[in-house]
């Protein structure tokens, strides 16, 4: 197999074990249960073996973790957590043949269809998981994606990171994001994913694969800033619907629909008894006090 074969082969299995689509689990004995013996499960690569993500949603992520921008400029994790903006953040390395590029195209995208920009209602943090990558490739690979993001402003929003190993180890740990390195090319295999954090830095959700619905996007900041970004039909859309992991998209909360056509049907009605009761007290005090010529 030629070698960008099988870069392609090592992507699409590391974007399904992003998703949860892999196996390593061992066929049964056909002995063992009838009906036909199931397909014989393929072994899985060396390269993409433990590379996952242990969700650690609820953790706050080690803010003193020093990076440098596109720009040269010696920074911490910390200063794009302002306290009142959500952050997206995804991990790469900005010579990545294919992975990496697919997941920045689905945030490009769903970038441009939000109605947000990036450094106003919300943050983009792109940190390079390659320690030999330097800020000149960092800007570059930013340059590109801003030629496609179709909002004004939105460079001052979107940072792109490189650091040393001792930053990316400690951040990769503090993500649960499970990548291994690949000396034979050079190269990393690692999952598709990008996570949505809080204001304050706490992990709030993962969103897997490669494309990123503006929808979902929105409604996982706006629960991300706990209601400090979006309208209040954003937070009304936050009651009503739930992540759901299996889909990896909002859908939704029945009960919560339940409670509130519930609470909806108990206004109805009392407005509907104390309309009656106030026509039969005017009836009343119209018999009682009849007008007169």
């Amino acid at each position: 197999m030629s070698r960008r074969g099988r870069n392609l082969g090592l992507a699409a299995v590391a974007a399904m074990i992003a998703v949860g689509g892999a196996s390593t689990a061992p066929a049964q004995d056909a002995a063992s249960r009838p009906g036909p013996p199931p397909p014989r499960s393929e072994p899985m690569p060396e390269e993409v073996r433990g590379v996952g993500v242990d969700e650690k949603r609820g953790d706050t992520l080690p803010l003193d973790l020093a990076f440098t921008d596109e720009q040269g400029r010696s920074v911490e994790l910390g200063d794009f957590f302002s306290g009142d903006k959500p952050v997206i953040l995804n991990l790469a390395y900005y010579r990545c043949p294919m992975l990496c590029g697919l997941v920045m195209d689905g945030m490009v995208q769903a970038a441009g269809r939000l109605a947000w920009t990036p450094g106003r209602e919300y943050e983009i943090v792109t940190v390079s998981i390659d320690p030999g990558e330097t800020p000149a490739l960092a800007s570059s690979k930013k340059k590109t994606a801003m030629m496609y993001v179709d909002r004004r402003g939105a460079e001052a929003g979107w940072h792109f990171l490189t650091g040393d190993q001792v930053a990316i180890d400690r951040l990769t740990d503090a993500l649960g994001w499970r990548y291994n390195y690949i000396p034979e090319t050079n190269e990393y295999a690692h999952p598709a994913v990008i996570m949505v954090i809080t204001p304050e830095g706490t992990v709030s959700r993962y969103l897997y694969g490669v494309q990123f619905p503006p929808n979902t996007m929105r409604l996982s900041l706006v629960e991300a800033a706990d209601g400090k970004v979006g309208s209040a039909t954003d937070r009304f859309l936050l009651f009503c619907f739930h992540f759901d992991d299996e889909t990896g998209q909002y859908t939704a909360n029945v009960m919560n629909i339940m409670r509130l056509a519930g609470a909806l049907t108990v206004v109805l009605i009392a407005v509907g008894i104390g309309g009656m009761l106030l026509r039969e007290h005017l009836k009343r005090r119209s018999a009682t006090h009849p007008v007169t010529a």
